[in-house]
């Protein structure tokens, strides 16, 4: 591929995904004040969901591979889980410190690391079935129901303190138009960027296992990464935390159940359980740790600590997989 050709195809797609994020978090909040349920909510369910897609076509993807499919799929909800929070969410610290509701820190954060944790029962024995698959997403239709259960119960709209905002009058239809080209976009961009940045490492010479491991990784959470990073610059944590949380919930379930149900399959050692499933449950717990530390913020100390580990576990996979 033309070199011009791949600088475009990174450029375009950095400022498609940028867009993307801007007309999604704006529907995201519109959506939320319409609905009379907290942009935490939306986060943690529409955004959420919308930003994984691109893990849901990567793990589905990789278990109709051949040969190391599993690996492949359950690589992927590994790496996303890590990047989001160490990457994403140390990013978004340093950028500008990440308030954590008391409520979502002690109900939606350990749901998250609880779902991480569950896990294993399915993964340990080195065998993913699709009766696993489909306890994973039943689980995974359960807590979405909760969640939006407990939503409407609460039925209410927090906002911000200092931020005069008016009634929202934009109609249902609208707000949903908003957050579908948004979500699109997200896809498009995360994929043109992808495409640039994998030519880019073929032509310095980088294996096909490192980019994989690295690249495509960090490529499927591109969509959560900008969105977060637009969400907190408008000043949106609820938005941000709504969709890291959310999405690594739903990487662990609907991802990776989803993942089952299309082919069930087999992992190395390295995935059942291994290294990299325990340096996710610690980034999860880290995470919380942090948020608790903090009293409720992830400053930028805490975002430092974060994406500084993010780098060390890129070291890790550089010096594994060569």
């Amino acid at each position: 591929m033309n070199v011009l050709v791949v600088l475009l195809l990174l450029g375009g797609g950095l400022l498609f995904l940028w867009k993307s994020a801007e007309l999604l978090v704006a529907g995201a909040v519109r959506l939320a004040h319409r609905l009379g349920v907290t942009p935490l909510v939306i986060g943690l369910t529409v955004v959420a969901m919308g930003t994984s897609a691109p893990e849901v076509a990567a793990s589905i993807a990789g278990v109709l591979e051949q040969e190391g499919g599993g690996d492949l799929a359950i690589g992927n909800v590994f790496g996303s889980n890590i990047a989001n929070l160490a990457l994403v969410g140390g990013l978004i610290a340093l950028i500008r410190p990440l308030v954590i509701k008391t409520m979502t820190l002690k109900r939606e954060v350990p749901v998250m690391l609880g779902t991480g944790l569950f896990l294993w029962i399915f993964l340990n024995d080195g065998f993913l079935s699709r009766t696993d698959a489909c306890i994973l997403l039943a689980v995974f239709a359960g807590l979405l129901g909760i969640t939006i259960y407990l939503a409407r119960k609460e039925g209410i709209v927090i906002i911000e303190a200092g931020h005069e905002v008016k009634p929202v009058q934009d109609g249902l239809l609208k707000c949903l138009i908003f957050i579908v080209i948004g979500l699109a976009g997200l896809a498009v961009g995360a994929k043109m960027t992808v495409t640039g940045a994998v030519e880019i490492g073929r032509k310095v010479g980088l294996s096909e296992g490192v980019i994989a491991l690295t690249v495509i990784a960090f490529g499927t959470s591109l969509p959560e990464l900008v969105t977060c990073v637009v969400a907190a610059l408008n000043k949106q944590d609820e938005i941000s935390i709504g969709n890291l949380v959310g999405s690594n919930i739903f990487n662990t379930l609907l991802v990776t159940g989803g993942a089952g149900l299309v082919r069930p399959f087999d992992l190395s050692a390295r995935f059942a359980g291994g290294v990299d499933y325990r340096i996710m449950i610690g980034v999860s717990a880290g995470f919380a740790v942090l948020g608790f530390i903090g009293r409720r913020v992830i400053g930028r100390i805490a975002g430092l600590i974060l994406f500084s580990g993010y780098i060390v576990y890129i070291v890790y996979l550089f010096g594994f997989t060569d």
